[in-house]
């Protein structure tokens, strides 16, 4: 990976200002309902946006889908994730985002946004991207997995119908994210897949004006949607479910190979990428398939991959397991640490060490978190070791 310049500790950005006075009556609604939904997500929960009385309408009708193909006979098959989706006529895909009217595919959640809020990039969490930055982050409804756990199913699963949501152009998205005093524009909350051409589309346009954009995904996707995002984004964060194949089948209801490759094509595609596992007591957290996911993680994407473990709280349809134990996580971060890799943290634990980041080679503490998602201190110079010089790898600058 390329390491950027580093010049020192990153403040976080401020609030920025307010926007427009022409937008500001239906923007002061969307904020207030998007507000309720992201104070819910600092303590792992989505809050819906409530039901709208009518689906609104597109300002120019809805947007034809990018990745697809006709089949004849009005018959049309998606192309957006693996799961190539046959849509006859009037119907909808598996993730209910994609519609074929007359054998032409439209995406009815471009441009509708469901939430949008400013979270500190650790949040996401990306440890190894402009730490103790700010990143404006929206979501559509819908998903293309339908995890037993997911921790914001309220918009993930819901249809775009079933949302309440405000049309923001992709130029609109990379202005106010600009005004807020973010960095980067966080496509999260829901799947970015279901919505990759308005999220390709509202990175192009905060890279025009110097705003970068970051992906938090579950990785399920096509290869061609992928490198197509690749060319404007500056870094993707998958959820490494499992390393079972059972696992993503059953409990998450997608499939493991196609997750596997995304890593390995974001590696080869020079795009930043970290990987977060939730780790579920008695499903996910068996010591065999952690050992596995560390030999094919040494194996396929090298040591320098940041892993997080994070604790599980119950949610949604998996409220009969406990909490995870702390030790759990810390014996899953000695596992792959054992297997030789360099990053691996902890996290929905706040305070505990393992959310630092540490030199591989002197051992000292480079970036020093806190509570709440803060960054305390960066003892880095210009991307690496602040005591031994050792390169860090990321995006510092």
């Amino acid at each position: 990976m390329t390491i950027d310049r580093f010049p020192g500790i990153i403040p976080a950005a401020s609030a920025g200002r307010a926007p427009a006075e022409s937008s500001v009556l239906s923007r002061r609604l969307f904020l207030a309902a998007s507000a309720g939904f992201c104070a819910a997500c600092a303590l792992g929960r989505g809050v819906s946006l409530g039901a709208p009385t009518a689906f609104p309408p597109y300002p120019a009708g809805p947007k034809e889908a990018r990745y697809y193909e006709k089949l004849g006979n009005g018959v049309a098959r998606c192309a957006v994730c693996p799961r190539r989706c046959v849509i006859p006529d009037g119907e909808r895909g598996f993730c209910s985002t994609r519609e074929n009217r007359g054998g032409t595919l439209y995406s009815l959640v471009y441009g509708r946004v469901a939430s949008m809020a400013v979270d500190p990039i650790e949040k996401k969490p990306l440890f190894h991207f402009l730490p103790g930055s700010q990143a404006y982050s929206i979501a559509t409804a819908g998903c293309n997995f339908t995890c037993k756990f997911c921790q914001n199913y309220t918009i993930s699963q819901a249809k775009p119908e079933e949302l309440r949501t405000q049309f923001m152009s992709p130029e609109t998205v990379a202005s106010e994210a600009k005004a807020s005093g973010a960095q980067s524009i966080a496509f999260t909350y829901n799947e970015p897949t279901v919505f990759t051409e308005f999220a390709r589309d509202c990175a192009a346009a905060g890279e025009r004006i110097g705003v970068r954009s970051v992906v938090i995904s579950n990785g399920f996707i096509s290869p061609e949607p992928l490198e197509r995002l690749a060319e404007v984004i500056a870094a993707y964060k998958v959820d490494f479910k499992a390393f079972s194949k059972s696992f993503y089948r059953e409990v998450a209801g997608g499939d493991r190979e196609p997750v596997l490759a995304t890593i390995k094509l974001l590696r080869k595609l020079n795009v930043w990428t970290e990987l977060v596992h939730l780790t579920i007591p008695t499903l996910n957290d068996g010591e065999n398939d952690l050992r596995g996911m560390g030999d094919w993680l040494m194996g396929e994407v090298g040591p320098d991959v940041p892993v997080h473990f994070t604790r599980f709280y119950p949610l949604y349809r998996l409220t009969d397991l406990p909490v995870t134990p702390v030790s759990t996580l810390e014996k899953a971060r000695e596992i792959l640490m054992a297997k030789g890799m360099r990053y691996v943290y902890v996290g929905n634990i706040p305070g505990h060490p393992g959310e630092s980041t540490y030199c591989p080679k002197c051992g000292k503490i480079v970036i020093e978190r806190g509570y709440g998602y803060s960054v305390k201190q960066v003892r880095m110079n210009r991307g690496a070791c602040g005591s031994c010089g050792t390169p860090i790898p990321g995006v510092w600058s």
